[in-house]
């Protein structure tokens, strides 16, 4: 059975191994470099765990063993509050059974708690997979950023 929860100390080895996985493979994409830039897992834990905003580290889990990890925080946005999906990963080997939506169903469950007004998540250029996901759990595009670079 797959679920989310709230991520704890004791989550903290599976939480960096999947972060590492997550930060591999967003470097491995158009973009990714860009967005993650010189990112380690321990930064992602602490960033998320000291934030200046509110925020909350979630883990899924598939037949007892954590194979996903979800980090969320709310923004302040003049007046109002925004919630923004900082990372979503699913171990490859977890995916197609649940734990992306239970995770992704506890971000929205959080911001709603949080007095969000609305939820943003990332997908990098090419990520059709995420894209097609985020759009399988309600979320609809409304920005598209584009970069040149200046060297």
């Amino acid at each position: 059975m797959e679920l989310a929860r709230p991520a704890t100390d004791a989550d903290r080895a599976p939480c960096l191994q999947l972060l590492g996985a997550a930060l591999a493979h967003a470097k491995s994409m158009r973009g990714g470099p860009a967005l993650v830039g010189t990112a380690t897992p321990e930064d992602l834990l602490g960033r998320w765990a000291d934030a200046d905003v509110p925020a909350a580290l979630f883990v899924g889990e598939y037949e007892g063993a954590v194979v996903g990890v979800l980090a969320v925080a709310a923004h302040d946005s003049g007046d109002q509050r925004r919630g923004r999906i900082e990372c979503c990963y699913v171990d490859e080997d977890a995916r197609g059974v649940g734990v992306g939506t239970a995770l992704m169903d506890a971000a929205v469950a959080w911001c709603e708690a949080s007095a969000c007004v609305e939820v943003d998540a990332l997908a990098l250029p090419g990520d059709r997979s995420t894209k097609q996901r985020l759009e399988a759990a309600g979320f609809t595009a409304r920005l598209l950023t584009l970069s040149r670079r200046l060297d």
